[in-house]
């Protein structure tokens, strides 16, 4: 996810032309047309449900269905997973903590664990509560131990022994405070370490004092029966579907599921729209920011990117089956919610900005790609790591008649040929193309974005 769990590269926001006159906002009728077009012409989506606020109040529009082949229409109610946008939550339990003064930014995170957990730190410059909310906390993106018995439920069975036993052995590569570095692991163990303090279940406090004090029915983790008629089914990228994700010790990184009507009375609060009690912690929300980069600053939980009138404060977020993103821009007063049930590349940000501020474009249609029929034994020439980065590589390894790729702290990707040394993944909007010496690649080149960004070969 910017903010997303599966990517291999941070995508740069979609920017804005700050010179160019300002065009009045959307129509529900080319909104509708807009959903249409990634549902129906780009295939990049089975259902995407829109939300809006506005200065005439607040309005849904829909298109596709919950699940491939079901003839009915998703509409405000329909459940989704969502997320990253969890991520959001989770800091405004740590906001409310503060206001109530049961927790504090500084907190370290250590006092509120137990004693036989060692922290990755020193005793001058501990990692507080702050740190985690803020992605400042020299914690890398995913533990080490991570890995999943099914990759198509990766965080299932990480539980709090796991977490403890990478704390209590992780070496840190900087001190907290130092380096913005987004990170699952933290925000997870921020909604872990919050809800060891209050004696509740992470769910439980999400809604005791959040879902409930704004009327949001249908925003928890635990599947209900009233969602039996209404939840949606998540798909990859292929528009096939497939399993919703369960998080276990790390549910505050990205284990809700939410409507978009519910999405709505979260903006609505968040915006001071509707009067609630947790008004002061929305506002402490945004009163640290650190600089991220683009022009971006994090604060705790949100986003906020551009500059004056075109400012606008927002989260996505993704999963193996889904893709959200929620934003409110303060100058025009205008509230975005966008959910999807697949997990594509392009997703529905690009929607959400574009509805924020009409000057940012959609994303281009996705190229469709065709896989070619190559020798397996060739792949045996492009194993190896390549660095993109100082700290970020890829591993391009083969198993069976099969090639993956996987980046630093994510996951695998199975590449598939177009042309003998050029592949590209299903999964992502992603091209490799490897650069030969002889019998063996010594390098390759990463197609993403708009980016062509070299990797040379570091090791076999």
């Amino acid at each position: 996810m910017r903010n997303r769990f599966l990517n291999w590269i941070v995508l740069m926001a979609l920017g804005t032309n700050a010179h160019a006159s300002p065009l009045p906002p959307p129509t529900d009728a080319e909104i509708q047309e807009t959903l249409a077009d990634r549902i129906d012409k780009q295939q990049q989506s089975v259902g995407i449900v829109v939300g809006i606020i506005d200065a005439n109040g607040r309005r849904v529009i829909a298109h596709g269905h919950p699940t491939k082949g079901d003839p009915r229409a998703v509409d405000g109610q329909t459940v989704f997973e969502i997320g990253s946008i969890t991520k959001v939550f989770t800091a405004l339990l740590l906001a409310d903590a503060m206001e109530k003064g049961t927790l504090s930014f500084g907190t370290p995170v250590a006092t509120l664990l137990p004693e036989r957990v060692i922290m990755p730190e020193d005793k001058q410059t501990p990692i507080t509560l702050g740190d985690l909310a803020t992605h400042m906390s020299g914690l890398p993106r995913l533990p080490s131990n991570l890995v999943p018995a099914d990759m198509s439920n990766p965080y299932a069975g990480y539980d709090a022994a796991k977490l403890y036993a990478f704390l209590s052995s992780h070496k840190p590569q900087r001190r907290p405070g130092v380096e913005h570095e987004y990170s699952n692991l933290g925000a997870g163990l921020l909604g872990h370490a919050i809800a060891l303090k209050s004696g509740l279940s992470y769910e439980d406090l999400i809604v005791s004092r959040i879902a409930l004090p704004l009327g949001m029915k249908d925003t928890a983790i635990t599947s209900r029966p009233a969602w039996a008629e209404r939840r949606a089914t998540g798909h990859d990228a292929a528009m096939e579907p497939v399993s919703d994700w369960d998080l276990d010790v790390l549910q505050g990184a990205g284990a809700l599921r939410s409507t978009v009507d519910d999405l709505l009375l979260f903006l609505e609060a968040a915006m001071g729209k509707t009067a609630s009690p947790l008004a002061p912690a929305f506002t402490t929300l945004l009163a640290t920011r650190q600089p991220i980069g683009n022009g971006d600053q994090q604060a705790l939980g949100w986003v906020v990117s551009g500059k004056g009138d075109e400012q606008f404060i927002w989260h996505n977020g993704g999963t193996g089956g889904y893709r959200s993103f929620v934003g409110y821009r303060p100058s025009t007063g205008v509230g975005v919610v966008a959910l999807s049930n697949a997990s594509t590349d392009v997703g529905v940000d690009d929607i959400g900005r574009h509805l924020l501020n009409r000057n940012a474009p959609l994303a281009p249609p996705i190229v469709k790609r065709t896989a070619i029929a190559i020798d397996p034994a060739r792949y045996d020439a492009y194993i190896g790591t390549y660095r993109l980065a100082p700290d970020f590589e890829l591993t391009i390894f083969r198993y069976g008649e099969s090639l993956f790729a996987q980046a630093t702290g994510q996951d695998r990707l199975e590449i598939l040929p177009e042309a003998h040394h050029r592949f590209f993944t299903k999964l992502i909007d992603a091209q490799i193309s490897f650069t030969l010496k002889g019998d063996r690649a010594e390098s390759l080149t990463l197609h993403q974005g708009g980016q062509n960004s070299l990797a040379p070969r570091v090791s076999k």
